[in-house]
């Protein structure tokens, strides 16, 4: 995620800031532009953008405190494009439910930033029954006893338990399933490549070079599903993918291959944005722990060049972490084959991408 600026001030502002703590201007993110805007309160309740004039309104979940973009008022909407995709939402009257659905969409918006980015396909299934998407956000104590929310995706729908908002229940979910990753935004990352195969590469040309890459995924799910919770991933699963999961079935090594090109992208955006650049005092140069993050990898049609500033910047990250007593930020192996899958999965996005 890029770091932002107030348009009216030039102070830093960030993506989920609702107003400037320096001119104190109100702030919404265009979903149009893909810009924060500076926007002044008028006094018949109107608020004007600091810079063009025109006049916006917020997002109707923005009362609730889980979104921040807004539309402008020559658009009759009410819904922002980052919500409208959202069917089911959590009981706002409980206290507890809100604050998840507000970490949920902290996560959401940004998985919607990046989707916008490239430029893909985001239609509301209001809209698009056969091909659009949705978001159901539900609770356990809604079922019966002994019933749990899974979070998945079936046909454009992604539906995500509430509990994972919850960082004691996220944890204890990440610690039984033996992952060594699990966050909201994770989850939502996985589950939109899930989607994105259905709509990029199914029936598509790109079918066979996915069959290569991934393997045929013509077999059934429910039996390659049940295989892994009985027998695990392979022993030399670390060789050919991204994570034990990613064995189960093609499906879910593109699903997780996607997610981590998603992880890559927008964390390389961040650090670009920072104007990093990484030299480390005691490693030769050519030892690849040294880069110059001089692009924004989301408008980068060089895969190779997004790799090689990935991998001195993933170090960094875990060598900061391991100082501070914590956990690897990015703890997995990029092996090479799954550096070809991700170099796909760069080609189909990008294809997408340049066609607009």
């Amino acid at each position: 995620m890029q770091l932002f600026k107030c348009d009216h001030c030039d102070q830093p502002v960030y993506f989920d800031n609702t107003f400037c703590s320096y001119c104190q201007n109100l702030l919404g993110f265009d979903g149009i532009s893909l810009s924060m805007i500076s926007l002044h309160k008028n006094n018949d309740g109107t608020m004007t953008a600091a810079g063009s004039g025109i006049n916006y309104h917020y997002c109707i979940n923005h009362k609730h405190d889980v979104c921040n973009w807004i539309i402008p008022d020559s658009d009759p909407a009410t819904i922002c494009i980052a919500c409208a995709p959202n069917r089911t939402v959590p009981n706002t009257s409980i206290p507890e439910h809100l604050d998840r659905w507000k970490t949920i969409e902290q996560a959401k918006h940004r998985l919607m930033y990046a989707l916008l980015k490239w430029s893909l396909p985001v239609k509301s299934k209001i809209l698009d029954p056969d091909n659009g998407l949705a978001f159901d956000f539900k609770s356990d104590e809604y079922l019966p006893e002994g019933q749990r929310v899974m979070t998945g995706h079936a046909s454009g729908l992604i539906t995500m338990n509430i509990a994972e908002a919850d960082d004691v229940e996220r944890e204890m979910a990440k610690k039984n399933m033996d992952e060594v990753y699990r966050t909201v935004l994770g989850h939502f990352r996985h589950e939109i490549g899930h989607y994105y195969w259905d709509l990029l590469i199914s029936g598509s040309e790109f079918l066979g070079e996915f069959r290569e890459l991934y393997g045929d995924e013509g077999y059934s799910y429910q039996e390659a599903l049940d295989r892994y919770y009985n027998n695990g991933a392979p022993e030399d699963w670390r060789e050919h993918y991204i994570s034990a999961y990613a064995t189960m079935h093609p499906w879910e090594s593109w699903a997780e291959t996607w997610a981590h090109y998603m992880h890559i992208t927008d964390t390389l955006e961040t650090a670009y944005s920072y104007g990093l650049t990484i030299a480390p005092t005691v490693a030769p140069v050519n030892a690849g722990l040294a880069a110059q993050i001089d692009v924004n990898a989301y408008n980068c049609d060089d895969f190779d060049k997004i790799y090689e500033k990935w991998l001195p910047l993933s170090i960094m990250m875990n060598s900061l972490n391991r100082s501070m007593g914590a956990q690897d930020l990015y703890p997995f192996i990029i092996n090479p084959s799954v550096k070809e899958k991700l170099r796909f999965i760069h080609k189909v996005i990008h294809s997408q991408k340049n066609k607009h």
